[in-house]
């Protein structure tokens, strides 16, 4: 029996994986990075246990702090979650030779599992359906589009479509660094490539007397970088004889290979509902929340019980209504999915019931809270957001609304795009592939849910609501607040920008109630330091506004907006030169292309920046010659460092 159980990672997952402990009466133990010191977490175990530093190689990858850390907090058993170690078999090895439990499959399973290569040559022996590998010197035309893919990794990195044959040695060369920076392993392989192909997966657990589950399938073909985006159970595309089939070849891959514990056999479904192997990811899958919501099993509690040698049943409950996943990053889909930083002021998700009943309206997985720090070291995802339903479009429908009426001040995040997604025709149609963001284009996607009116009304209510905590903090003599007067004076100005959108409000209180210059059909209603009422057309709406530094952030049934105040006076020494580009988000130089000097074109590379897991390409904006270049590999940079300067050729 296990009594204390270390989970080997951070954030949601590591808070999931302790729920299901408590419920249990089982003990834990946390492990955290020096930037995870005050995460939920880390307050949340029984137990802490540190690890110096903050960089994942330093921390959460370090297979010998990990166990010691086990070992010293008296834990027996350590489960390592998703990502990190989770699918290292030297580390499964090194918990089994501490004298550990281990919760998951054996050591010999995961290295089997975890070489594309290899895997899929197995998986066509045992009779499951693979594509065929390319080899990446032989690549001609009819081969394209093509797919070049880390043997040993996942999440999206060390992965490159290729569409043209000039592309490839490129392609195959940025795909080897990132694989080797992210896995230590730089081995890639390529593979046919499918449009519009389908990401099925099928969760499969099984226990050491025999007995394997195909649990249940999900579609998570809506991706950004190739990373899951929209996840769902079950599958709209998915009927009962392909369902068959499905866990059927689901199930002949683990037994190929003997596994014991929770995982996922992916598959890439071609539209005439063929489908091949893709991988098996022998460990919890970050979209595991949707199967337990269909068929009210505890996926971790499973897990745990497989580990200290318990039976499953012979067959796993039926699957009941629809459950739909989204992940809400710390990132911003219209510049290119630039990973944010920064400090979560506020993270409110109405109508969640955290009791984690099966057939609850809405589930809320998540590793922050209000007060978080979203830091560069680690993956951007602040939570996952699941519903539930009878019906796929009710559970879309509810979903949708709490994602809109969500509170999420401080850091930017994809949160209207993933309610546009789940509004939009195409998916409640049941059409997701993983060309969905191609076909409908990102950019539209990706727009704001607040209109050019709707910002222009939040700007007044922010300015209104700024002009009521003033008067609610001011210095008083008798009754007359300070700056009043009895004869009128100029209307007030307030300007806030959004981006590269300017808003400027020029108002004035009087005894006749509001006057704002281009705001004819609005009156006040009402104005507090936190709300604003304005009825606007014969129609009363209500604004929310939160202030944190020389942010206003107003909520509003019509859309969410984040306006910063503009100084009256511009500081002449922040002007950047010309040509300057600068880092969008905090990272490392990993690579330089060019030298001070040379000679660009237009979406030329400059150089690559690593953060949060990913590389991002800082391109030539113009023709031109690279005028200064002030960084190296190897460097660390913040938000707004200059990275190159790029002047008119001379």
């Amino acid at each position: 029996m296990i009594e204390n159980l270390l989970v080997a990672n951070r954030g949601e997952i590591a808070r999931r994986v302790f729920r299901s402990c408590r419920t249990g009466g089982i003990g834990t133990v946390a492990v955290f990075s020096d930037a995870d010191a005050e995460a939920p977490h880390t307050r949340e175990a029984d137990v802490a246990v540190r690890l110096p530093g903050n960089a994942p190689g330093d921390t959460y990858l370090r297979a010998d702090l990990v166990v010691r850390a086990a070992v010293d907090a008296g834990a027996d058993a350590i489960h390592p979650g998703y990502g990190f170690l989770s699918e290292n078999a030297a580390f499964a090895r090194a918990v089994l030779e501490a004298g550990l439990t281990w919760v998951g499959p054996s050591p010999a399973a995961i290295e089997t599992m975890g070489s594309k290569v290899e895997s899929k040559r197995l998986m066509a022996a045992a009779g499951v359906p693979v594509l065929s590998e390319l080899d990446p010197g032989e690549v001609t035309e009819s081969d394209l589009p093509l797919l070049v893919k880390a043997s040993a990794g996942g999440g999206g990195r060390g992965m490159r479509v290729v569409r043209e044959v000039a592309e490839l040695a490129e392609a195959v060369e940025s795909a080897r660094a990132e694989a080797g920076s992210a896995f230590g392993d730089s081995t890639v392989f390529c593979e046919r490539y499918l449009e519009t192909g389908r990401h099925i997966e099928v969760q499969v657990l099984a226990d050491t007397h025999g007995t394997v589950w195909a649990v249940g399938e999900r579609e998570c073909s809506i991706q950004r970088r190739h990373q899951k985006v929209v996840e769902e159970a079950p599958s709209p595309f998915v009927g009962p004889e392909m369902r068959a089939e499905l866990f059927d070849a689901a199930r002949k891959a683990a037994e190929a290979i003997d596994y014991v514990g929770a995982g996922t056999v992916e598959f890439l479904a071609a539209p005439d509902g063929r489908f091949y192997f893709l991988e098996m990811n022998t460990r919890l899958q970050v979209e595991h929340p949707v199967t337990e919501n269909v068929t009210g099993l505890d996926l971790v509690a499973l897990q745990l019980s497989v580990a200290e040698g318990a039976a499953l049943a012979p067959e796993p409950p039926a699957a009941e209504g629809h459950s739909i996943e989204v992940r809400l990053y710390a990132e911003d889909p219209a510049a290119g999915w630039q990973p944010q930083s920064g400090t979560l002021h506020s993270f409110e998700v109405p109508d969640v019931d955290r009791s984690f009943r099966h057939g609850a309206g809405l589930r809320l997985d998540s590793g922050v809270e209000p007060g978080s720090v979203v830091g560069v070291h680690y993956d951007p995802m602040l939570a996952k957001v699941i519903s539930w339903a009878p019906t796929r479009a009710e559970a879309a429908r509810r979903l949708a609304a709490a994602l809109a009426g969500a509170k999420i001040h401080g850091v930017v995040t994809n949160r209207d795009l993933l309610v546009r997604i789940l509004r939009h025709e195409a998916f409640l149609a049941g059409e997701t592939d993983t060309a969905f963001f191609d076909r409908h284009g990102l950019d539209t996607l990706a727009r704001p849910l607040a209109t050019t009116d709707t910002r222009r009304l939040s700007a007044l209510a922010a300015a209104l609501a700024d002009a009521a905590a003033n008067r609610a903090s001011a210095t008083t003599l008798g009754r007359l607040p300070s700056g009043w007067r009895n004869v009128r004076s100029a209307p007030l100005r307030k300007t806030f920008s959004l981006g590269e959108d300017r808003y400027e409000v020029d108002y004035s209180l009087t005894r006749d109630g509001l006057r704002a210059e281009g705001y004819d059909h609005v009156e006040l209603v009402s104005a507090e330091p936190d709300r604003v009422v304005l009825d606007v057309s014969g129609v009363r709406r209500t604004f929310e506004v939160s202030r944190w530094a020389d942010v206003s952030y107003v909520d509003s049934p019509l859309g969410s907006v984040a306006l910063t105040a503009v100084a009256r006076f511009a500081d002449p020494e922040a002007a950047l030169a010309a040509g300057s580009l600068v880092a969008p988000m905090p990272g490392t130089v990993v690579r330089v292309a060019v030298a001070a000097g040379d000679t660009v074109a237009a979406g030329d590379p400059l150089l690559w920046l690593e953060a949060m897991k990913m590389e991002h390409r800082i391109s030539a904006p113009a023709d031109g010659v690279v005028a200064e270049l002030p960084v190296e590999a190897g460097q660390q940079v913040e938000v707004g460092t200059v990275l190159a300067v790029v002047g008119d050729e001379k």
